[in-house]
């Protein structure tokens, strides 16, 4: 039986701190005349800046997908791998967030291309 409320308990933990991640971007979306992108860019560059002063690391042993999951989650894999990358060269440096990206980037494509496949997209009517 406590393995199921770990269980639970861990789904928990990362809803309430994806949903928190969420919430804070829907804030700045209503409060801020900041475009997506902008937002995007701004979260992203968020989960690099606490990757590189070892504070999102943390986040992530906490809530595990919930933190990782949202757009500051990318931001923060792509400075985990960087630093690792650094760690054996320059090269690495800059190939270490390429690698440890590329599994999720593929992913995007190819489920986008297969959905494009499968639906029919339609512009929207004004």
């Amino acid at each position: 039986m406590e393995k199921y409320v770990d269980i639970l308990f861990m789904f928990v933990k990362a809803f309430a701190v994806g949903g928190a991640i969420c919430t804070v971007a829907q804030v700045v979306i209503n409060k801020t005349k900041l475009t997506a992108g902008r937002i995007l860019v701004i979260f992203m560059l968020a989960g690099v800046a606490l990757e590189a002063f070892g504070l999102y690391d943390y986040i992530v042993q906490f809530a595990g997908a919930g933190a990782t999951v949202p757009i500051s989650g990318f931001g923060y894999l792509l400075a985990r791998g960087g630093i690792r990358g650094a760690e054996k060269g320059l090269f690495y440096a800059l190939t270490g967030p390429l690698a440890a990206a590329s599994a999720g980037v593929t992913a995007a494509v190819a489920f986008s291309f297969l959905f494009a496949l499968i639906f029919r997209p339609k512009s929207k009517k004004n």
